[in-house]
């Protein structure tokens, strides 16, 4: 990560140099109004125009990224036609002169495929076309080029090429964090599906066992833990979105809880605090689900007696607090260390892990879970979910 971040202040240091150029060369003391110096003035303009262009090619490089931003990236370089290409098609041209588009596409083998930049004359039978001149940059994340970034002037020079170079720099900067976050997603997905993969064989199968056992003797009761289960695992294996709802998060542990005390009766007691207010706070999908489960296996299964398990929903300011208590067996905390951090797998910690590091990944490393146990003592699990966080949604 310090390197990416050093990386990504080598590519906007420049691209603010390129911004003083072009301000120096353009800004008109009558427009700054409040903004100070000319070189201020371009600071500012250079930094809002890049903050216009990021969002849409945080997205990749794409037909219709690549319409978004150009108009901004042609912006910062000042220059009368810009174009993007990926490695077939012309993707968007923004700016005048746009009957060059089949010779720069011939043109551009070369630095496709070295990675290297080139400039090169334009030819044109228009006398007064303004453009004769091209620079061609490629786009590169991870030492692959993507594409090109090519922007097309009346005349040589040097400064263009070595602006043009600069904004490519930061373009590339925006495509490595959208491969970023595509990475993130499937890390996000893989990481559910490994929770739906610890879900199925034996809760399934033990929730099956329970609604059979009620077929003869209670069809009624058996046809109701059956709509329970459909409800259940229709919410635990749908396809759409990493996100959900603390109120849709709770409505599936409901459904668990059901099934749950079918199979041990009056062994288990579940008390609900939940200030409404909290309710539609956004959280990743099957995030306190996994924690429930826990609470019960280690409250319940594997001993004798009762055991109760206590969730409170609380409003905590700029955030949800929600805390999955039971006075269960517990665990032996240096076992639960080795869980958190991936050095044991036993059976049941798996969805422990992975909610520690999805809520980490998501809101940052202040809110992993905080857990209080020892042996025979219960297990106390508190998560804090920030109401408002970019992204989450």
């Amino acid at each position: 990560m310090t390197g990416f971040l050093a990386g990504l202040l080598v590519a906007v240091l420049p691209l603010l140099a390129a911004g003083f150029w072009l301000g120096r060369r353009t800004a008109r003391p009558e427009s700054l109004g409040g903004l100070g110096t000319p070189v201020e003035h371009a600071t500012f303009e250079t930094l809002h125009t890049a903050s216009l262009a990021a969002p849409p090619l945080r997205a990749g490089l794409t037909e219709e990224t690549a319409r978004r931003s150009a108009r901004r990236l042609r912006t910062l370089l000042g220059t009368d036609a810009l174009c993007l290409t990926d490695h077939e098609n012309l993707l968007v041209w923004d700016g005048v002169g746009d009957h060059h588009r089949p010779e720069i596409m011939e043109r551009l083998a070369g630095p496709l495929e070295s990675g290297r930049g080139e400039a090169f004359p334009l030819h044109c039978e228009i006398p007064d076309c303004p453009v004769r001149w091209a620079v061609v940059t490629p786009l590169t994340v991870d030492d692959r080029v993507h594409g090109t970034l090519v922007a097309c002037a009346p005349r040589e020079s040097a400064v263009l090429v070595r602006a043009a170079g600069e904004v490519a720099r930061w373009v590339s900067v925006q495509l490595e964090l959208a491969d970023l976050d595509r990475s993130r997603t499937r890390l996000i997905e893989a990481e559910i599906r490994a929770l739906r993969a610890q879900i199925s064989p034996h809760f399934i199968f033990n929730s099956l066992a329970v609604i059979a056992s009620f077929v003869r003797t209670d069809p009624e009761r058996a046809r109701e833990l059956l709509l329970e289960f459909a409800d259940f695992t229709r919410y635990s294996f749908r396809r759409h979105g990493d996100f959900t709802t603390l109120a849709d998060e709770l409505h599936a542990i409901d459904h668990y809880l059901a099934l749950v005390r079918a199979r041990f009766g009056d062994r288990l007691t579940v008390t609900l605090q939940i200030a409404p207010e909290v309710l539609p706070v956004t959280l990743p999908f099957l995030c306190l689900q996994p924690l429930v489960e826990n609470a019960v296996k280690h409250g319940l299964e594997g001993k004798t007696g009762t055991c109760h398990i206590q969730i409170t929903a609380q409003d905590a300011g700029a955030e949800a607090l929600v805390v999955i208590e039971d006075d269960g067996a517990g665990m032996d905390p240096v076992l639960l260390r080795s869980i958190l951090a991936g050095e044991t797998s036993p059976s049941g910690g798996i969805g422990l892990s992975n909610v520690d590091d999805r809520l980490r990944q998501v809101y940052g490393d202040d809110h992993g879970l905080v857990i209080e146990t020892a042996p025979g003592a219960g297990m106390k699990i508190t998560a804090r979910l920030p109401k408002y966080q970019p992204g989450v949604h």
